[in-house]
């Protein structure tokens, strides 16, 4: 949904972040790990999935570091009168 439409339908939004590099890092991690303990999730889940899931990590985490792909975190209240109760400044967020 765009800001546009969120502000249309009554929304009022506060922050929007790029998590792009956050996403990279973090699924560079992942595969990672999957990697790392491979014959055990071949034999939680078969070698057919694990394979998907380790080629979908790495595929994700290029496709943010090269910036093919963006996500986005938008922070928006429902339109109504008097204060958000939300925290005044991002950092505050991540408390």
């Amino acid at each position: 949904m765009t800001l546009g439409n969120l502000e249309a339908h009554g929304f009022l939004v506060y922050d929007v972040e790029n998590l792009r590099e956050h996403y990279a890092q973090t699924c560079r991690l992942w595969a990672e790990r999957l990697h790392a303990r491979f014959d055990e999730a071949v034999a939680e889940v078969g070698e057919p999935k694990a394979r998907l899931w380790l080629l979908y990590l790495t595929g994700c985490s290029i496709t943010f570091e090269r910036a093919s792909a963006q996500i986005f975190q938008t922070v928006a209240t429902k339109r109504a009168r008097g204060p958000s109760g939300l925290p005044p400044t991002r950092a505050d967020l991540y408390r």
